[in-house]
């Protein structure tokens, strides 16, 4: 959905996280699908955090997907995250088939999913047990209590009821029997109790719906055009929508709503959607090509998290797009660049154990010097490891799992919606100097989503090439004849030849080529020569400065990140500051080449700190390259960073 802002931005708090107490509004009429003429309290806050949990088959991402929707169409700022099993269908009402949806939405702008939930939506004994150690004393727990019987309590470890046995008294408990409510409600649908059951993910977003003021006619055109080809489906789920709204409208259990805002000042002014990272990727590839005038070709071997770019482009023929899905990773790649060779912007997407496979073929594109899009969305490791969850621990993998010196630039986005704007600029570098890119997302920015301003056309960068069209060189004789890796003085790109134009025929391969004529080449000399020429080409990328928020100077320390812990930096940087604690903050996108003023940055401050989803491999780099002690602070659980966790790092290295 889009939405239009027109109000210039501002610069949000430093509190995120925190749902405020706001004010009350008592009487305030409301729209919905029913009007009952109730007088309930309306209270207005500035911030929520809700989590959707249960089976991985109640449709938890689903009901997030749509909630979300309707607040991006209502014009808060937003930042959700998704958190499902690896199974396909998980063992039901056990703690590993448990799925959640978290969404952080406010009226001012926001950079993370939230620490905790002021919300969660318990489908089940286990989706509560799963999640109760998140959620805050105070908060607010809905729970389906017809799902509470002594064998799906037996099974996650309850022994009591937790709904009697009082450990949940510190929380706002609304007990819900969901599933009779949404049965009850669609009683003359003809449907049997199994599928009228489906439904009750629906009555649940009716009644958050309700509770926190979300529009609902597009949920009810999405349900309708979802189910087109069953209508009687589609009402049903209408219907038991319209009950969970009406349930909160009317029952004494709920007797406060809450009103968010718009985040009317969050954002520059222009024209938003919601967008996930894998769908800004998605469309940034497709605008790269046509900026660049190429066709966009993608050979690719499904692989979570990463499926979901060759979902997307498959859909957008139009634009000149071809998607292969291969048999596997190795045919995925080779096809990329086979295309590449001939004249398109080539892409190959996957995910940490792919790139394994895709290995020798991506020292074979460093070898060609054909421009190549290597698309890694990084999730937990090694081996097959955890397919659903984050992780940032394939950087080193990127930077130098080749036989031989085979560098390679990589780029990595910071935000689901910065996945556009980093597509463009690895696609510029590929295509400026022949060269395959890695272009490093993971699934917490590919599944999580943000509002993100369409760009206005005359705003994206021209990526436009030049074929070689004729001879390059002139020899000793006279003859002028065509030398495939005669590089360009500046770049030191070789040039881009189309197979099948007369007079540029020349010889590709894996083989080590002499220098200017691409005749294979064993002479020593000139596989040092031509090494060292692959090495400075990637070294002299033009990429841009570091910039540095360092706002009064004082700083003594620098937090740097890279990639997605970019939210959760910033959160707790934000919050430190509001302390009045002296920070300065750095997040580099381009990592190989790194922007060439990081050395003085890094010295202008005596403590360096690196938050990473993993072992310390940026900490690794820069101790290497720059002889600074960056300080590691790793985080390997499969999850992002928190905010206040950060915080509380971040403050113990500035006063250690």
């Amino acid at each position: 959905m889009t939405s239009q802002v027109s109000s210039p931005a501002d610069q949000a708090d430093g509190s995120e996280g925190i749902q405020s107490a706001g004010e009350a509004v008592v009487g305030e009429q409301r729209g919905g699908p029913a009007q009952h003429g109730a007088e309930k309290e309306v209270r207005r806050v500035d911030r929520v955090i809700i989590r959707f949990a249960g089976d991985s088959g109640d449709g938890m991402q689903l009901t997030g997907d749509r909630f979300t929707s309707e607040t991006a169409s209502f014009g808060n700022d937003l930042s959700t995250l998704p958190n499902f099993p690896a199974e396909i269908r998980a063992p039901a009402g056990t703690l590993p088939g448990v799925s959640s949806f978290q969404l952080h939405f406010a009226d001012h702008d926001i950079l993370t999913p939230g620490d905790a939930p002021n919300v969660l939506v318990a489908m089940n004994p286990a989706a509560l047990k799963a999640n109760i150690g998140d959620v805050p004393r105070g908060s607010e727990i809905i729970v389906n209590t017809d799902e509470f019987a002594k064998r799906a309590m037996a099974k996650v470890g309850y022994e009591t009821s937790p709904l009697d046995d009082g450990s949940l008294d510190g929380y706002r408990v609304h007990p819900v029997p969901l599933t009779t409510l949404t049965i009850e409600a669609l009683k003359d649908f003809g449907l049997s109790r199994k599928e009228a059951e489906r439904s009750k993910n629906m009555f649940a977003l009716g009644l958050l719906s309700w509770m926190y003021h979300r529009p609902t006619e597009g949920t009810e055109k999405f349900l309708r055009r979802k189910f087109a080809k069953k209508p009687e489906i589609a009402e049903a789920n209408v219907a038991a929508f319209r009950a969970g709204w009406n349930f909160g409208e009317t029952t004494e259990d709920f007797a406060v709503s809450y009103q968010v805002a718009p985040a009317t000042k969050a954002f520059p002014a222009g024209t938003y959607r919601n967008i996930s990272g894998n769908l800004a990727l998605a469309y940034g590839l497709i605008a790269a090509s046509r900026q660049a005038d190429l066709p966009l070709y993608l050979g690719s071997y499904p692989i979570t998290p990463a499926s979901d770019i060759l979902h997307e482009l498959s859909r957008h023929k139009n634009f000149g797009v071809r998607t292969f899905q291969a048999e596997d990773e190795i045919a995925g790649i080779g096809a990329a660049l086979g295309a590449a060779f001939g004249g398109s912007l080539a892409v190959t997407t996957t995910s940490g154990p792919g790139v394994a496979l895709k290995s020798e073929t991506i020292g074979l594109a460093v070898s060609l010097e054909l421009p190549l899009l290597i698309v890694d969305i990084q999730r937990g490791g090694p081996s097959t490891g955890l397919p659903t969850k984050t992780e940032q621990a394939d950087l080193l993998q990127a930077m130098y799992g080749r036989n031989g010196e085979a560098p390679v630039p990589v780029v990595a986005p910071r935000t689901p919606a910065d996945c556009f704007d980093a597509t463009l600029e690895a696609a510029r570098i590929a295509l400026a100097y022949r060269t395959p890119v890695f272009l490093l997302s993971d699934g917490y920015l590919a599944n999580g989503s943000e509002p993100w301003r369409v760009p206005d056309l005359e705003e994206l960068p021209d990526l436009g090439v030049r074929f070689a069209t004729g001879p390059n060189h002139t020899l000793d004789d006279g003859t002028e004849v065509f030398w495939p890796y005669k590089r360009d003085p500046l770049t030191l790109a070789r040039p881009w030849a189309l197979p099948g134009t007369p007079g540029l025929e020349h010889r590709i391969g894996g083989i080590e080529k002499q220098d200017g004529t691409g005749n294979i080449s064993y002479d020593p000399a000139n596989h040092d020569f031509m090494v060292r020429t692959r090495q400075a080409k990637i070294d002299g990328i033009d990429v841009p400065d570091l910039e540095v928020d360092d706002p009064a100077g004082a700083a003594r320390t620098l937090v740097l990140g890279w990639g997605s812990t970019y939210g959760p930096i910033t959160a707790a940087v934000r919050r430190l500051r509001a302390a009045g604690e002296p920070i300065a903050q750095a997040h580099l996108r381009h990592l190989n080449p790194f922007p060439k003023n990081l050395a003085d940055v890094l010295k202008r401050y005596d403590k360096v700190v690196v938050p990473e989803m993993n072992l310390g491999q940026l900490a690794t780099l820069i101790r290497a390259k720059y002889l600074v002690d960056a300080q590691s602070y790793n985080q390997v659980n499969g999850m992002p960073f928190k905010a206040e966790q950060l915080a509380t790092v971040l403050k113990e290295a500035i006063h250690d």
